[in-house]
């Protein structure tokens, strides 16, 4: 039985799971299908499937209680993406439990959708870009891939754009006539001209994030983890930027103006993507995973832990958005 099948096996036989068993499903799904968001090589073996598979149909075959009240909310789950609506200056932050409004330190769940949002960007007023998986007790679920997806009301609701079954885009920038996408199944980027309804498929390397600015839109930057390489000929082909350090997010905010945040933390400017000068440091928590430039000033960045951080003075400084949630929280205090 493959991934799909078994979430499908889990919607007929118990529709009305709690929450506990939503989480449970949910991981243990992500985690065949991608055990890795950061090491493409990395396979599960055959022992850990079938074990892994045994625990989801024991979750999904618990009979339904009807109290939602008992299970804790899972919360936001892996943060992938950030970005402010310009339509009122929300902050949305997009992780493995759906997507969500900050504001007073709490993260609200959107129109109350789980999807297991991967890529995310803010492409206009109230109008997104996403990717990523549905939500394994969504009746409407058709794939285990989303494709390209896109909101006009503030994430409320989606409508599919293309690559639905094929596309799991892990990095979404849109770059004025270009929106390039890093799928991350094939470790491609792909790119479309036609606002994300039909894709080219271009080069293959592994990445954690892509930038380009709508006025160079041929010059692509991609940040890997260890490095950082740049295409000059529209993602057809990369090479690396020699003296770059371990970037693990980059964004072009102005036209060849690079921000980026160092694996270690550090924020870091450049005019060539070799030479590098610090603006800053996030504060010390967990491993940095996330970063947004709303503009070349304001920054926003996210960890492991899933604090999220804004900064105003180009990274210099930073204050928390949304901090991290203790393990042993109670589900009103993790998400009211």
């Amino acid at each position: 039985m493959g991934h799909e099948g078994l979430s499908g096996w889990c919607r007929r036989r118990n529709p009305h799971r709690t929450r506990k068993a939503l989480t449970c499903s949910r991981s243990l799904t992500r985690d065949l299908a991608h055990p890795s968001t950061t090491s493409p090589d990395r396979t599960p073996s055959a022992a850990s499937v079938l074990a892994a598979a045994g625990l989801l149909l024991a979750a999904c075959s618990a009979p339904d209680t009807g109290d939602q009240s008992a299970a804790p909310d899972p919360g936001t789950g892996h943060l992938h993406g950030l970005g402010v609506d310009p339509a009122d200056d929300t902050v949305y932050a997009a992780g493995h439990h759906g997507v969500f409004r900050l504001s007073d330190g709490t993260a609200h769940r959107v129109a109350d959708r789980y999807q297991d949002t991967m890529g995310f960007t803010v492409t206009g007023p109230s109008t997104f870009l996403a990717s990523g998986h549905p939500s394994p007790t969504d009746p409407q679920a058709r794939s285990p891939h989303l494709g390209l997806v896109r909101s006009t009301d503030a994430g409320r609701t989606w409508t599919t754009l293309s690559a639905e079954g094929q596309a799991d885009f892990h990095s979404l920038q849109s770059a004025g006539p270009v929106l390039y996408g890093f799928e991350s199944q094939s470790a491609k980027v792909w790119a479309s001209t036609d606002d994300g309804r039909s894709w080219d498929r271009r080069a293959e390397l592994p990445l954690l994030d892509l930038a380009a600015h709508a006025d160079s839109p041929q010059t692509v930057w991609a940040a890997t983890g260890k490095g950082l390489e740049r295409s000059t000929d529209g993602a057809h082909t990369f090479q690396p930027v020699a003296g770059a350090p371990a970037l693990v997010a980059v964004e072009e905010p102005r036209s060849g103006a690079l921000v980026a945040l160092a694996a270690d933390g550090r924020v870091l400017r450049s005019r060539d993507g070799a030479a590098w000068s610090e603006q800053g440091r996030l504060p010390k928590g967990g491993e940095p995973t996330v970063l947004t430039a709303v503009t070349a000033q304001d920054l926003l960045a996210a960890d492991s832990t899933d604090t999220v951080y804004r900064s105003t003075d180009a990274g210099r400084t930073w204050t928390v958005l949304h901090p991290a949630v203790p393990e042993d929280a109670t589900p009103l205090e993790k998400y009211p």
